[in-house]
């Protein structure tokens, strides 16, 4: 009774990693004088960039004499595998959703899984100071949520808390603002339940998380479901293929977001531990005497492919460390163990590797998590997975959320339209905005939201979930116009790209180091251009007014990753280097890409 395990799960920019912070702050870990950084587990470089998380953390505080072990959870669907493993940690959790928003997407999908496995849910309205609340509305959205997913009537009969999270405080009142989150300490304590553990049977431990540590090696985490797990002790670790007796060198448990090591782990706490010589997530470790294997971990089916291979660019080795394939090939495998949404097969050639997820941002994280290591690759374009259900040729669907001005609601449903997309609801929330629902083929939505940016001019939302396979809907329309590539090798001059300015949209800037076959642009037709960006003006004794104006040419955009995934056709690769993302032709020479 004197441990909690609990989630905070909502829909991604919810609040969750800033409730955690007052969490933390509020239990008495820091000192009143103590520096502390905005959204704390946000460990990452990348998660701290693009201000959402990317991996499940753990940290622990102690409140009461009780010891809460607190799990925070990504907020996007494409880090769902997450969600899906860290579940099986907690026996409790706190679903966040927003005053104004309501439940999302990701909402419906973290608390799914949550029902599924019988966890108690207290459900927490965040961000009651805005001005466009509506607390009402988005409780009864609530509640029809919890009787969709086929809630029974405990579930169903939650209790909700109202809260500013960045500020620190809640209330069972949303008129009442109080002065910290003693109620949600007092109700974590109360309301939510002590772990459902046998301390009385034999040693298990479901590996939920693995991680690495230079002095002590491999680490694997979880919850002792049963028994006691001592240092020094004899245990066995079950995987998929084998057993394997192992010594237990090290035991930690967590303080505040530290590790701290201990002697003993008991049933019910979360704990770390070292001296196994090989671990896969899903794995059981259990007593020696006694080995009996918990149901290994099950996560949903990856959606989209990416062909990931060695740089064979004239570039290729002048910017990265790790270039070769046995290198890419590692870094993919170590991806693999602690990633259970990532599934990587190898392809008829061996310079190259197919990778498998659930959507372009899982990907295009994992590619910029490998540049930042060194890593020099080219990759495809995202390709959805098809299957072949009962003889029909299937392809994955995502029920796709809309949150626009109401101006904008014509465009976007065009726009959707053609990807094949089929309106399911229409609301109206007030405040001059639309909620709309749209059932839609994956690859209809693969190089979409940089266009629903730019239609929305940069107020809309959008908000995707996972809806299963549906029959193949034919063909989308994808880019319609064409590239302007580089006809040689050389330095982009501004002489060249001012002539080449009005026939499209240039991607590189004068002083850009370029070679046959790289992309420099987008013509404003259907046709490609072979055009020489590195023509340089020729001297001569002539003069005549106004010919040594100035070349002004406008700014060009850094190249980013999303971008080009979503720019570039099956015809295209993305060169991706430490210091550079380059468009490429997948063929360099213009005379054989004619001839297929």
């Amino acid at each position: 009774m004197d441990i909690r395990n609990i989630a905070i799960i909502a829909h991604v920019d919810h609040g969750k990693t800033t409730l955690i912070d007052q969490l933390l702050k509020q239990s008495g870990l820091f000192r009143e004088n103590e520096a502390t950084e905005d959204r704390m587990m946000d460990s990452m470089d990348l998660e701290r960039e693009r201000g959402i998380t990317i991996s499940a953390k753990n940290a622990s505080f102690t409140y009461r004499d009780v010891k809460v072990n607190i799990i925070d959870t990504p907020g996007h669907s494409d880090f769902g595998g997450e969600v899906e493993r860290i579940l099986n940690m907690v026996d409790g959790a706190i679903v966040l959703v927003d005053a104004s928003e309501g439940p999302l997407p990701q909402t419906r999908f973290v608390l799914s899984k949550a029902l599924e496995q019988d966890i108690k849910v207290i459900v927490c309205v965040n961000k009651i100071d805005r001005p466009d609340r509506r607390i009402d509305e988005v409780m009864d959205e609530m509640f029809d949520l919890f009787i969709d997913l086929d809630a029974t009537d405990e579930q169903a009969d939650f209790e909700t808390l109202y809260a500013v999270g960045r500020d620190g405080w809640a209330s069972t009142n949303p008129d009442e603002k109080t002065e910290d989150l003693k109620v949600m300490f007092d109700w974590i304590i109360d309301k939510l339940p002590a772990p459902r553990v046998t301390p009385e049977n034999p040693l298990q431990l479901r590996v939920a998380n693995i991680d690495y540590s230079d002095y002590v090696g491999k680490l694997a985490l979880g919850r002792i479901q049963s028994g006691v797990i001592k240092k020094g002790q004899e245990v066995t670790l079950m995987q998929k293929e084998k057993n394997v007796n192992f010594k237990v060198s090290a035991l930690y448990t967590f303080s505040g977001m530290n590790q701290v090591p201990v002697d003993e782990l008991h049933a019910g706490d979360v704990g770390v531990i070292a001296g196994m010589p090989d671990v896969n997530i899903g794995d059981t470790i259990a007593d020696k005497e006694n080995p009996v294997a918990l149901t290994r971990i099950e996560v949903e089916e990856p959606t989209v492919s990416m062909v990931f291979s060695v740089n064979d660019g004239p570039f290729a080795g002048l910017e990265g460390k790790n270039v070769t394939s046995r290198n890419i090939k590692d870094r993919l495998e170590k991806e693999t163990l602690h990633n259970v949404a990532i599934r990587v097969e190898e392809t008829d050639s061996n310079d190259a590797f197919k990778v498998m997820g659930r959507g372009e941002l899982q990907m295009a994280v994992l590619i910029e998590q490998m540049r930042r290591e060194n890593f020099e690759l080219r990759v495809s374009k995202p390709q959805v997975i098809i299957k072949d259900i009962d003889g029909v040729k299937s392809e994955p669907m995502e029920l796709a959320t809309i949150d626009v001005p109401e101006e904008h609601v014509g465009v976007v449903t065009e726009k959707l339209g053609m990807r094949k997309g089929i309106m399911q609801d229409m609301s109206n929330k007030g405040m001059g905005r639309a909620r709309v629902q749209f059932l839609i083929p994956s690859r209809g939505l693969i190089g979409y939201r940089s266009e629903f940016l730019t239609d929305t001019r940069g107020t809309g939302l959008i908000s995707t979930e996972f809806n299963g396979y549906a029959p193949y809907a034919g063909d989308i329309s994808t880019r319609r116009n064409g590239i302007m590539a580089a006809d040689r090798k050389g330095t982009a001059t501004s002489y060249a790209l001012g002539a080449l300015e009005p026939r499209g949209r240039l991607f590189v800037a004068p002083g850009i180091e370029v070679y046959e076959g790289m992309v420099v642009g987008e013509h404003s037709k259907e046709s490609d251009l072979i055009v020489n960006v590195c023509k340089e003006k020729k001297l001569t004794n002539v003069r005549a007014s106004g010919t040594d104006d100035a070349v002004r040419l406008a700014p060009v955009k850094p190249m980013s990753l999303e971008f080009a995934m979503e720019w570039i056709t099956d015809e295209e690769l993305i060169e991706v280097t430490p210091e550079n993302i380059r468009i490429r032709c997948r063929e360099l020479n213009p005379h054989l890409r004619k001839k297929k």
